[in-house]
């Protein structure tokens, strides 16, 4: 059986680099760490795990992106899959974005950009033993 998937999505590599670090650093191997660089790539990896049926079960998500805002990608998500748990990173987001991620992407968190990494990490442990 494969592990358990954290798909990060960001347009700025350097970011989803730093993500993957933190979290390889934290979780070691336990899960599988997959990194998108637009939500429409994203939407295709989560449909292509599903059909292998292989779990996402975390997405860390920022919502400034240039062909889909985050918490419009989020609740889509939402829709086709419920129990996958959502935190959206955010430097720039609006409140009305970030409380309609909440109200109908199921939000877990928001955290702002720049991160720190003891509070991701723990914001993650705590999502996941939910």
């Amino acid at each position: 059986m494969s592990k358990p998937i954290i798909l990060c999505v960001d347009d700025e590599p350097v970011v989803l680099k730093s993500l993957k670090t933190q979290l390889k650093s934290a979780f070691g191997n336990a899960y599988i760490y997959e990194l998108a660089e637009n939500p429409t790539e994203a939407l295709e990896l989560i449909d292509e795990y599903n059909d292998d049926e292989i779990s996402i079960i975390l997405i860390l998500s920022d919502w400034l992106m240039p062909e889909m805002k985050g918490d419009e990608f989020l609740i889509r998500v939402h829709r086709k899959f419920p129990k996958i748990v959502k935190i959206m990173l955010t430097g720039q987001a609006d409140e009305k974005a970030v409380k309609r991620a909440f109200d109908e992407a199921n939000l877990h968190r928001c955290l702002q950009k720049p991160w720190s990494e003891s509070e991701l990490i723990e914001t993650i442990k705590t999502a996941l033993s939910l």
